[in-house]
C-alpha cells in the first residue's frame, strides 16, 4: 500500500495520473486524518467531505476519459479563509459580512482548478488576517499557538489534514506559522501571485504564500500560481517554465549564506539559540555571521505605519459601523492608522525603494540571507499568534523567503530556518533551499 504522506505533491500527482492511486482514495485518506485531529486542532472553518469526494470522483472520471490533466491533477488543496470562493463561504475570521467580492472565485482559485487541484475547504485565519487569533491550536502541542494569521493553513498541513495549502503574509503570516508548525512555508516576491479576489489589508505589503511538507511542494504550487493578472496591478510577468528543473539543479560551488541574528536575537529562548548556533557551526564553511544592517530598525517602524494606515483605509467602514465587533487588536491598529500623518506614510513608502537598493548589494556576494523564522518555538497560549519581528523586514522589502523545518527547540518542538533572496530571484531561492533541505536530511 502506498503511504501518500511520504510523497511530494508532484509524486502524488504522478501516482494518480498513472492510475496507482485515485483522487478519491487520496481524499478519503485525508478525511480520515481530519476525523481524527480536527476536533482538537480546529484548522477548518468550512469543510464538506461529501462535496470533496464528489470533486475527487469527477477528477478520476476526467483521467479515465483521457482528458488533459494539469500539474496538480487530483490533489486536494486547503485555502485560507480570506480567499474568495464562489461555492464556499468566506468569512475572514470575523462575524462582519465583508462584501460581494469574496463571493466570487479569486484568481488563484481559478488557477488551482485549471491545474486540476481540488479545493478542499477553508482554513481558519486571524480576524481580518491581523493579530486576533482563531480557535486553531498547534498540532504538536494543543496548548500552543500555531501562529497567524495563516493559522489553519499551516496547522492543516502539519497535521496531515491537507497536503498543500494557501496562506497570505503581510507581516509574518506564512513564515512564522510554518516555523511553529514544522512545515515548509514560502512567500514569493511581492507581485508574483495575484491578490485579486483576496481580502485586502495592505496593498503595499500583502503577499500570497503557500505551505507544503517539502521544498518541491511549494515549488510546484509556485509554478501554478505565479501569473500576471491585469486585475492586480502589482503583478508582473515572471516565467516559471523551468522552475521545477532549476530547483533541483546542483551547485558547482556550495552556496554562501549570511546569517543575521538581528536585534531581536535576545527574544529567543536559550534552547532555540542553542539549536541555531549548532546549525551555524555545522555549516560554518557556508555561513558568515553578520550584524544586522542599521536601517532595519527604521523598516520595522515604517512597516507598522504602512500596515496600520492601510488597515484604517480598508476597514474604516467596519470601524465606524461595527467597532464593538472588532477585536482590540484591530481597533487599536485602525485608530493608530487614522492618526498617522500622510507625510510619515509617504516617507515609509519611499524608504521601501531606498532600503531595497541598499540591501540588494548583499545578494551579489551571498546566495541567501539566513535568519530565524520566528522568535523561538510556538509560545504557550492561544490568545496570541506570536511575534513577527523576524519577518516584517522581508514583507516590507518584498523579497522572497522560505521557512524550512530544520531545527528543534524546547520539548522537541519545531523551529524554522528562514532563507531570503533578492526580489525576483525566486528560482535561486528555491534552488538554494532545496540544497539545504537535502544537506540536512543526509
Amino acid at each position: 500500500m502506498i503511504d501518500i504522506f511520504t510523497l511530494t505533491a508532484k509524486e502524488l500527482v504522478q501516482k494518480i495520473k498513472d492510475g496507482k492511486l485515485t483522487s478519491v482514495e487520496v481524499c478519503k485518506t485525508y478525511i480520515q486524518k481530519i476525523n481524527k485531529f480536527e476536533k482538537n486542532i480546529k484548522a477548518w472553518v468550512y469543510f464538506d467531505k461529501k462535496i470533496l469526494l464528489e470533486k475527487a470522483a469527477q477528477s478520476d472520471d476526467r483521467r479515465r476519459l483521457g482528458k488533459p490533466l494539469g500539474l496538480l491533477h487530483g490533489v486536494p488543496v486547503a485555502i485560507k479563509d480570506i480567499v474568495g470562493t464562489a461555492d464556499m463561504p468566506t468569512k475572514c475570521g470575523t462575524k462582519i459580512k465583508i462584501g460581494k467580492l469574496l463571493s466570487k472565485n479569486a484568481k488563484i482559485i481559478n488557477l488551482l482548478v485549471s491545474a486540476g487541484a481540488i479545493i478542499m475547504g477553508k482554513t481558519a485565519t486571524a480576524e481580518l488576517a491581523y493579530f486576533s487569533p482563531p480557535a486553531t491550536t498547534n498540532p504538536h502541542d494543543y496548548t500552543r499557538t500555531p501562529g497567524g494569521s495563516s493559522s489553519g493553513s499551516a496547522a492543516a498541513v502539519a497535521s496531515y489534514m491537507a497536503p498543500l495549502s494557501i496562506g497570505s503574509q503581510t507581516g509574518g503570516s506564512i513564515i512564522r506559522p510554518a516555523s511553529y508548525c514544522g512545515v515548509v512555508g514560502y512567500k514569493p516576491t511581492y507581485g508574483l501571485i495575484s491578490r485579486n479576489g483576496v481580502l485586502k489589508t495592505s496593498d503595499k505589503l500583502d503577499h500570497i504564500g503557500v505551505f507544503g511538507r517539502f521544498v518541491d511542494d511549494v515549488a510546484l504550487l509556485a509554478k501554478v500560481l505565479i501569473k500576471k493578472d491585469l486585475n492586480d496591478p502589482a503583478t508582473v510577468d515572471y516565467s516559471t517554465e523551468n522552475i521545477l528543473v532549476e530547483t533541483k539543479k546542483s551547485f558547482l560551488n556550495k552556496p554562501k549564506f549570511i546569517f543575521y541574528k538581528t536585534d531581536f536575537w535576545k527574544l529567543i529562548d536559550d534552547k532555540s539559540k542553542e539549536s541555531f548556533e549548532y546549525f551555524i557551526e555545522s555549516f560554518k564553511k557556508n555561513i558568515e555571521v553578520s550584524d544586522v544592517p542599521s536601517y532595519f530598525k527604521d523598516i520595522h517602524i515604517y512597516h507598522r505605519i504602512i500596515h496600520e494606515t492601510d488597515l484604517a483605509n480598508n476597514f474604516k467602514i467596519y470601524y465606524k459601523k461595527y467597532r464593538t465587533k472588532l477585536s482590540k487588536y484591530m481597533q487599536i491598529a485602525i485608530k493608530n492608522g487614522i492618526n498617522h500623518p500622510a507625510k510619515e506614510y509617504s516617507k515609509a513608502i519611499d524608504f521601501m525603494r531606498k532600503s531595497h537598493e541598499f540591501h540588494k548589494r548583499v545578494f551579489k556576494s551571498y546566495d541567501s540571507v539566513i535568519s530565524p523564522s520566528s522568535a523561538g518555538v510556538a509560545p504557550v497560549g492561544l490568545k496570541s499568534t506570536g511575534t513577527p519581528e523576524f519577518n516584517r523586514v522581508w514583507s516590507y522589502l518584498g523579497t522572497p523567503c522560505i521557512s524550512l523545518p530544520l531545527l528543534k527547540g524546547e520539548k522537541n518542538l519545531p523551529l524554522g530556518v528562514q532563507l531570503v533572496a533578492d526580489r525576483y530571484e525566486d528560482h535561486r531561492l528555491l534552488r538554494v533551499t532545496k540544497w539545504l533541505e537535502k544537506e540536512c536530511t543526509k
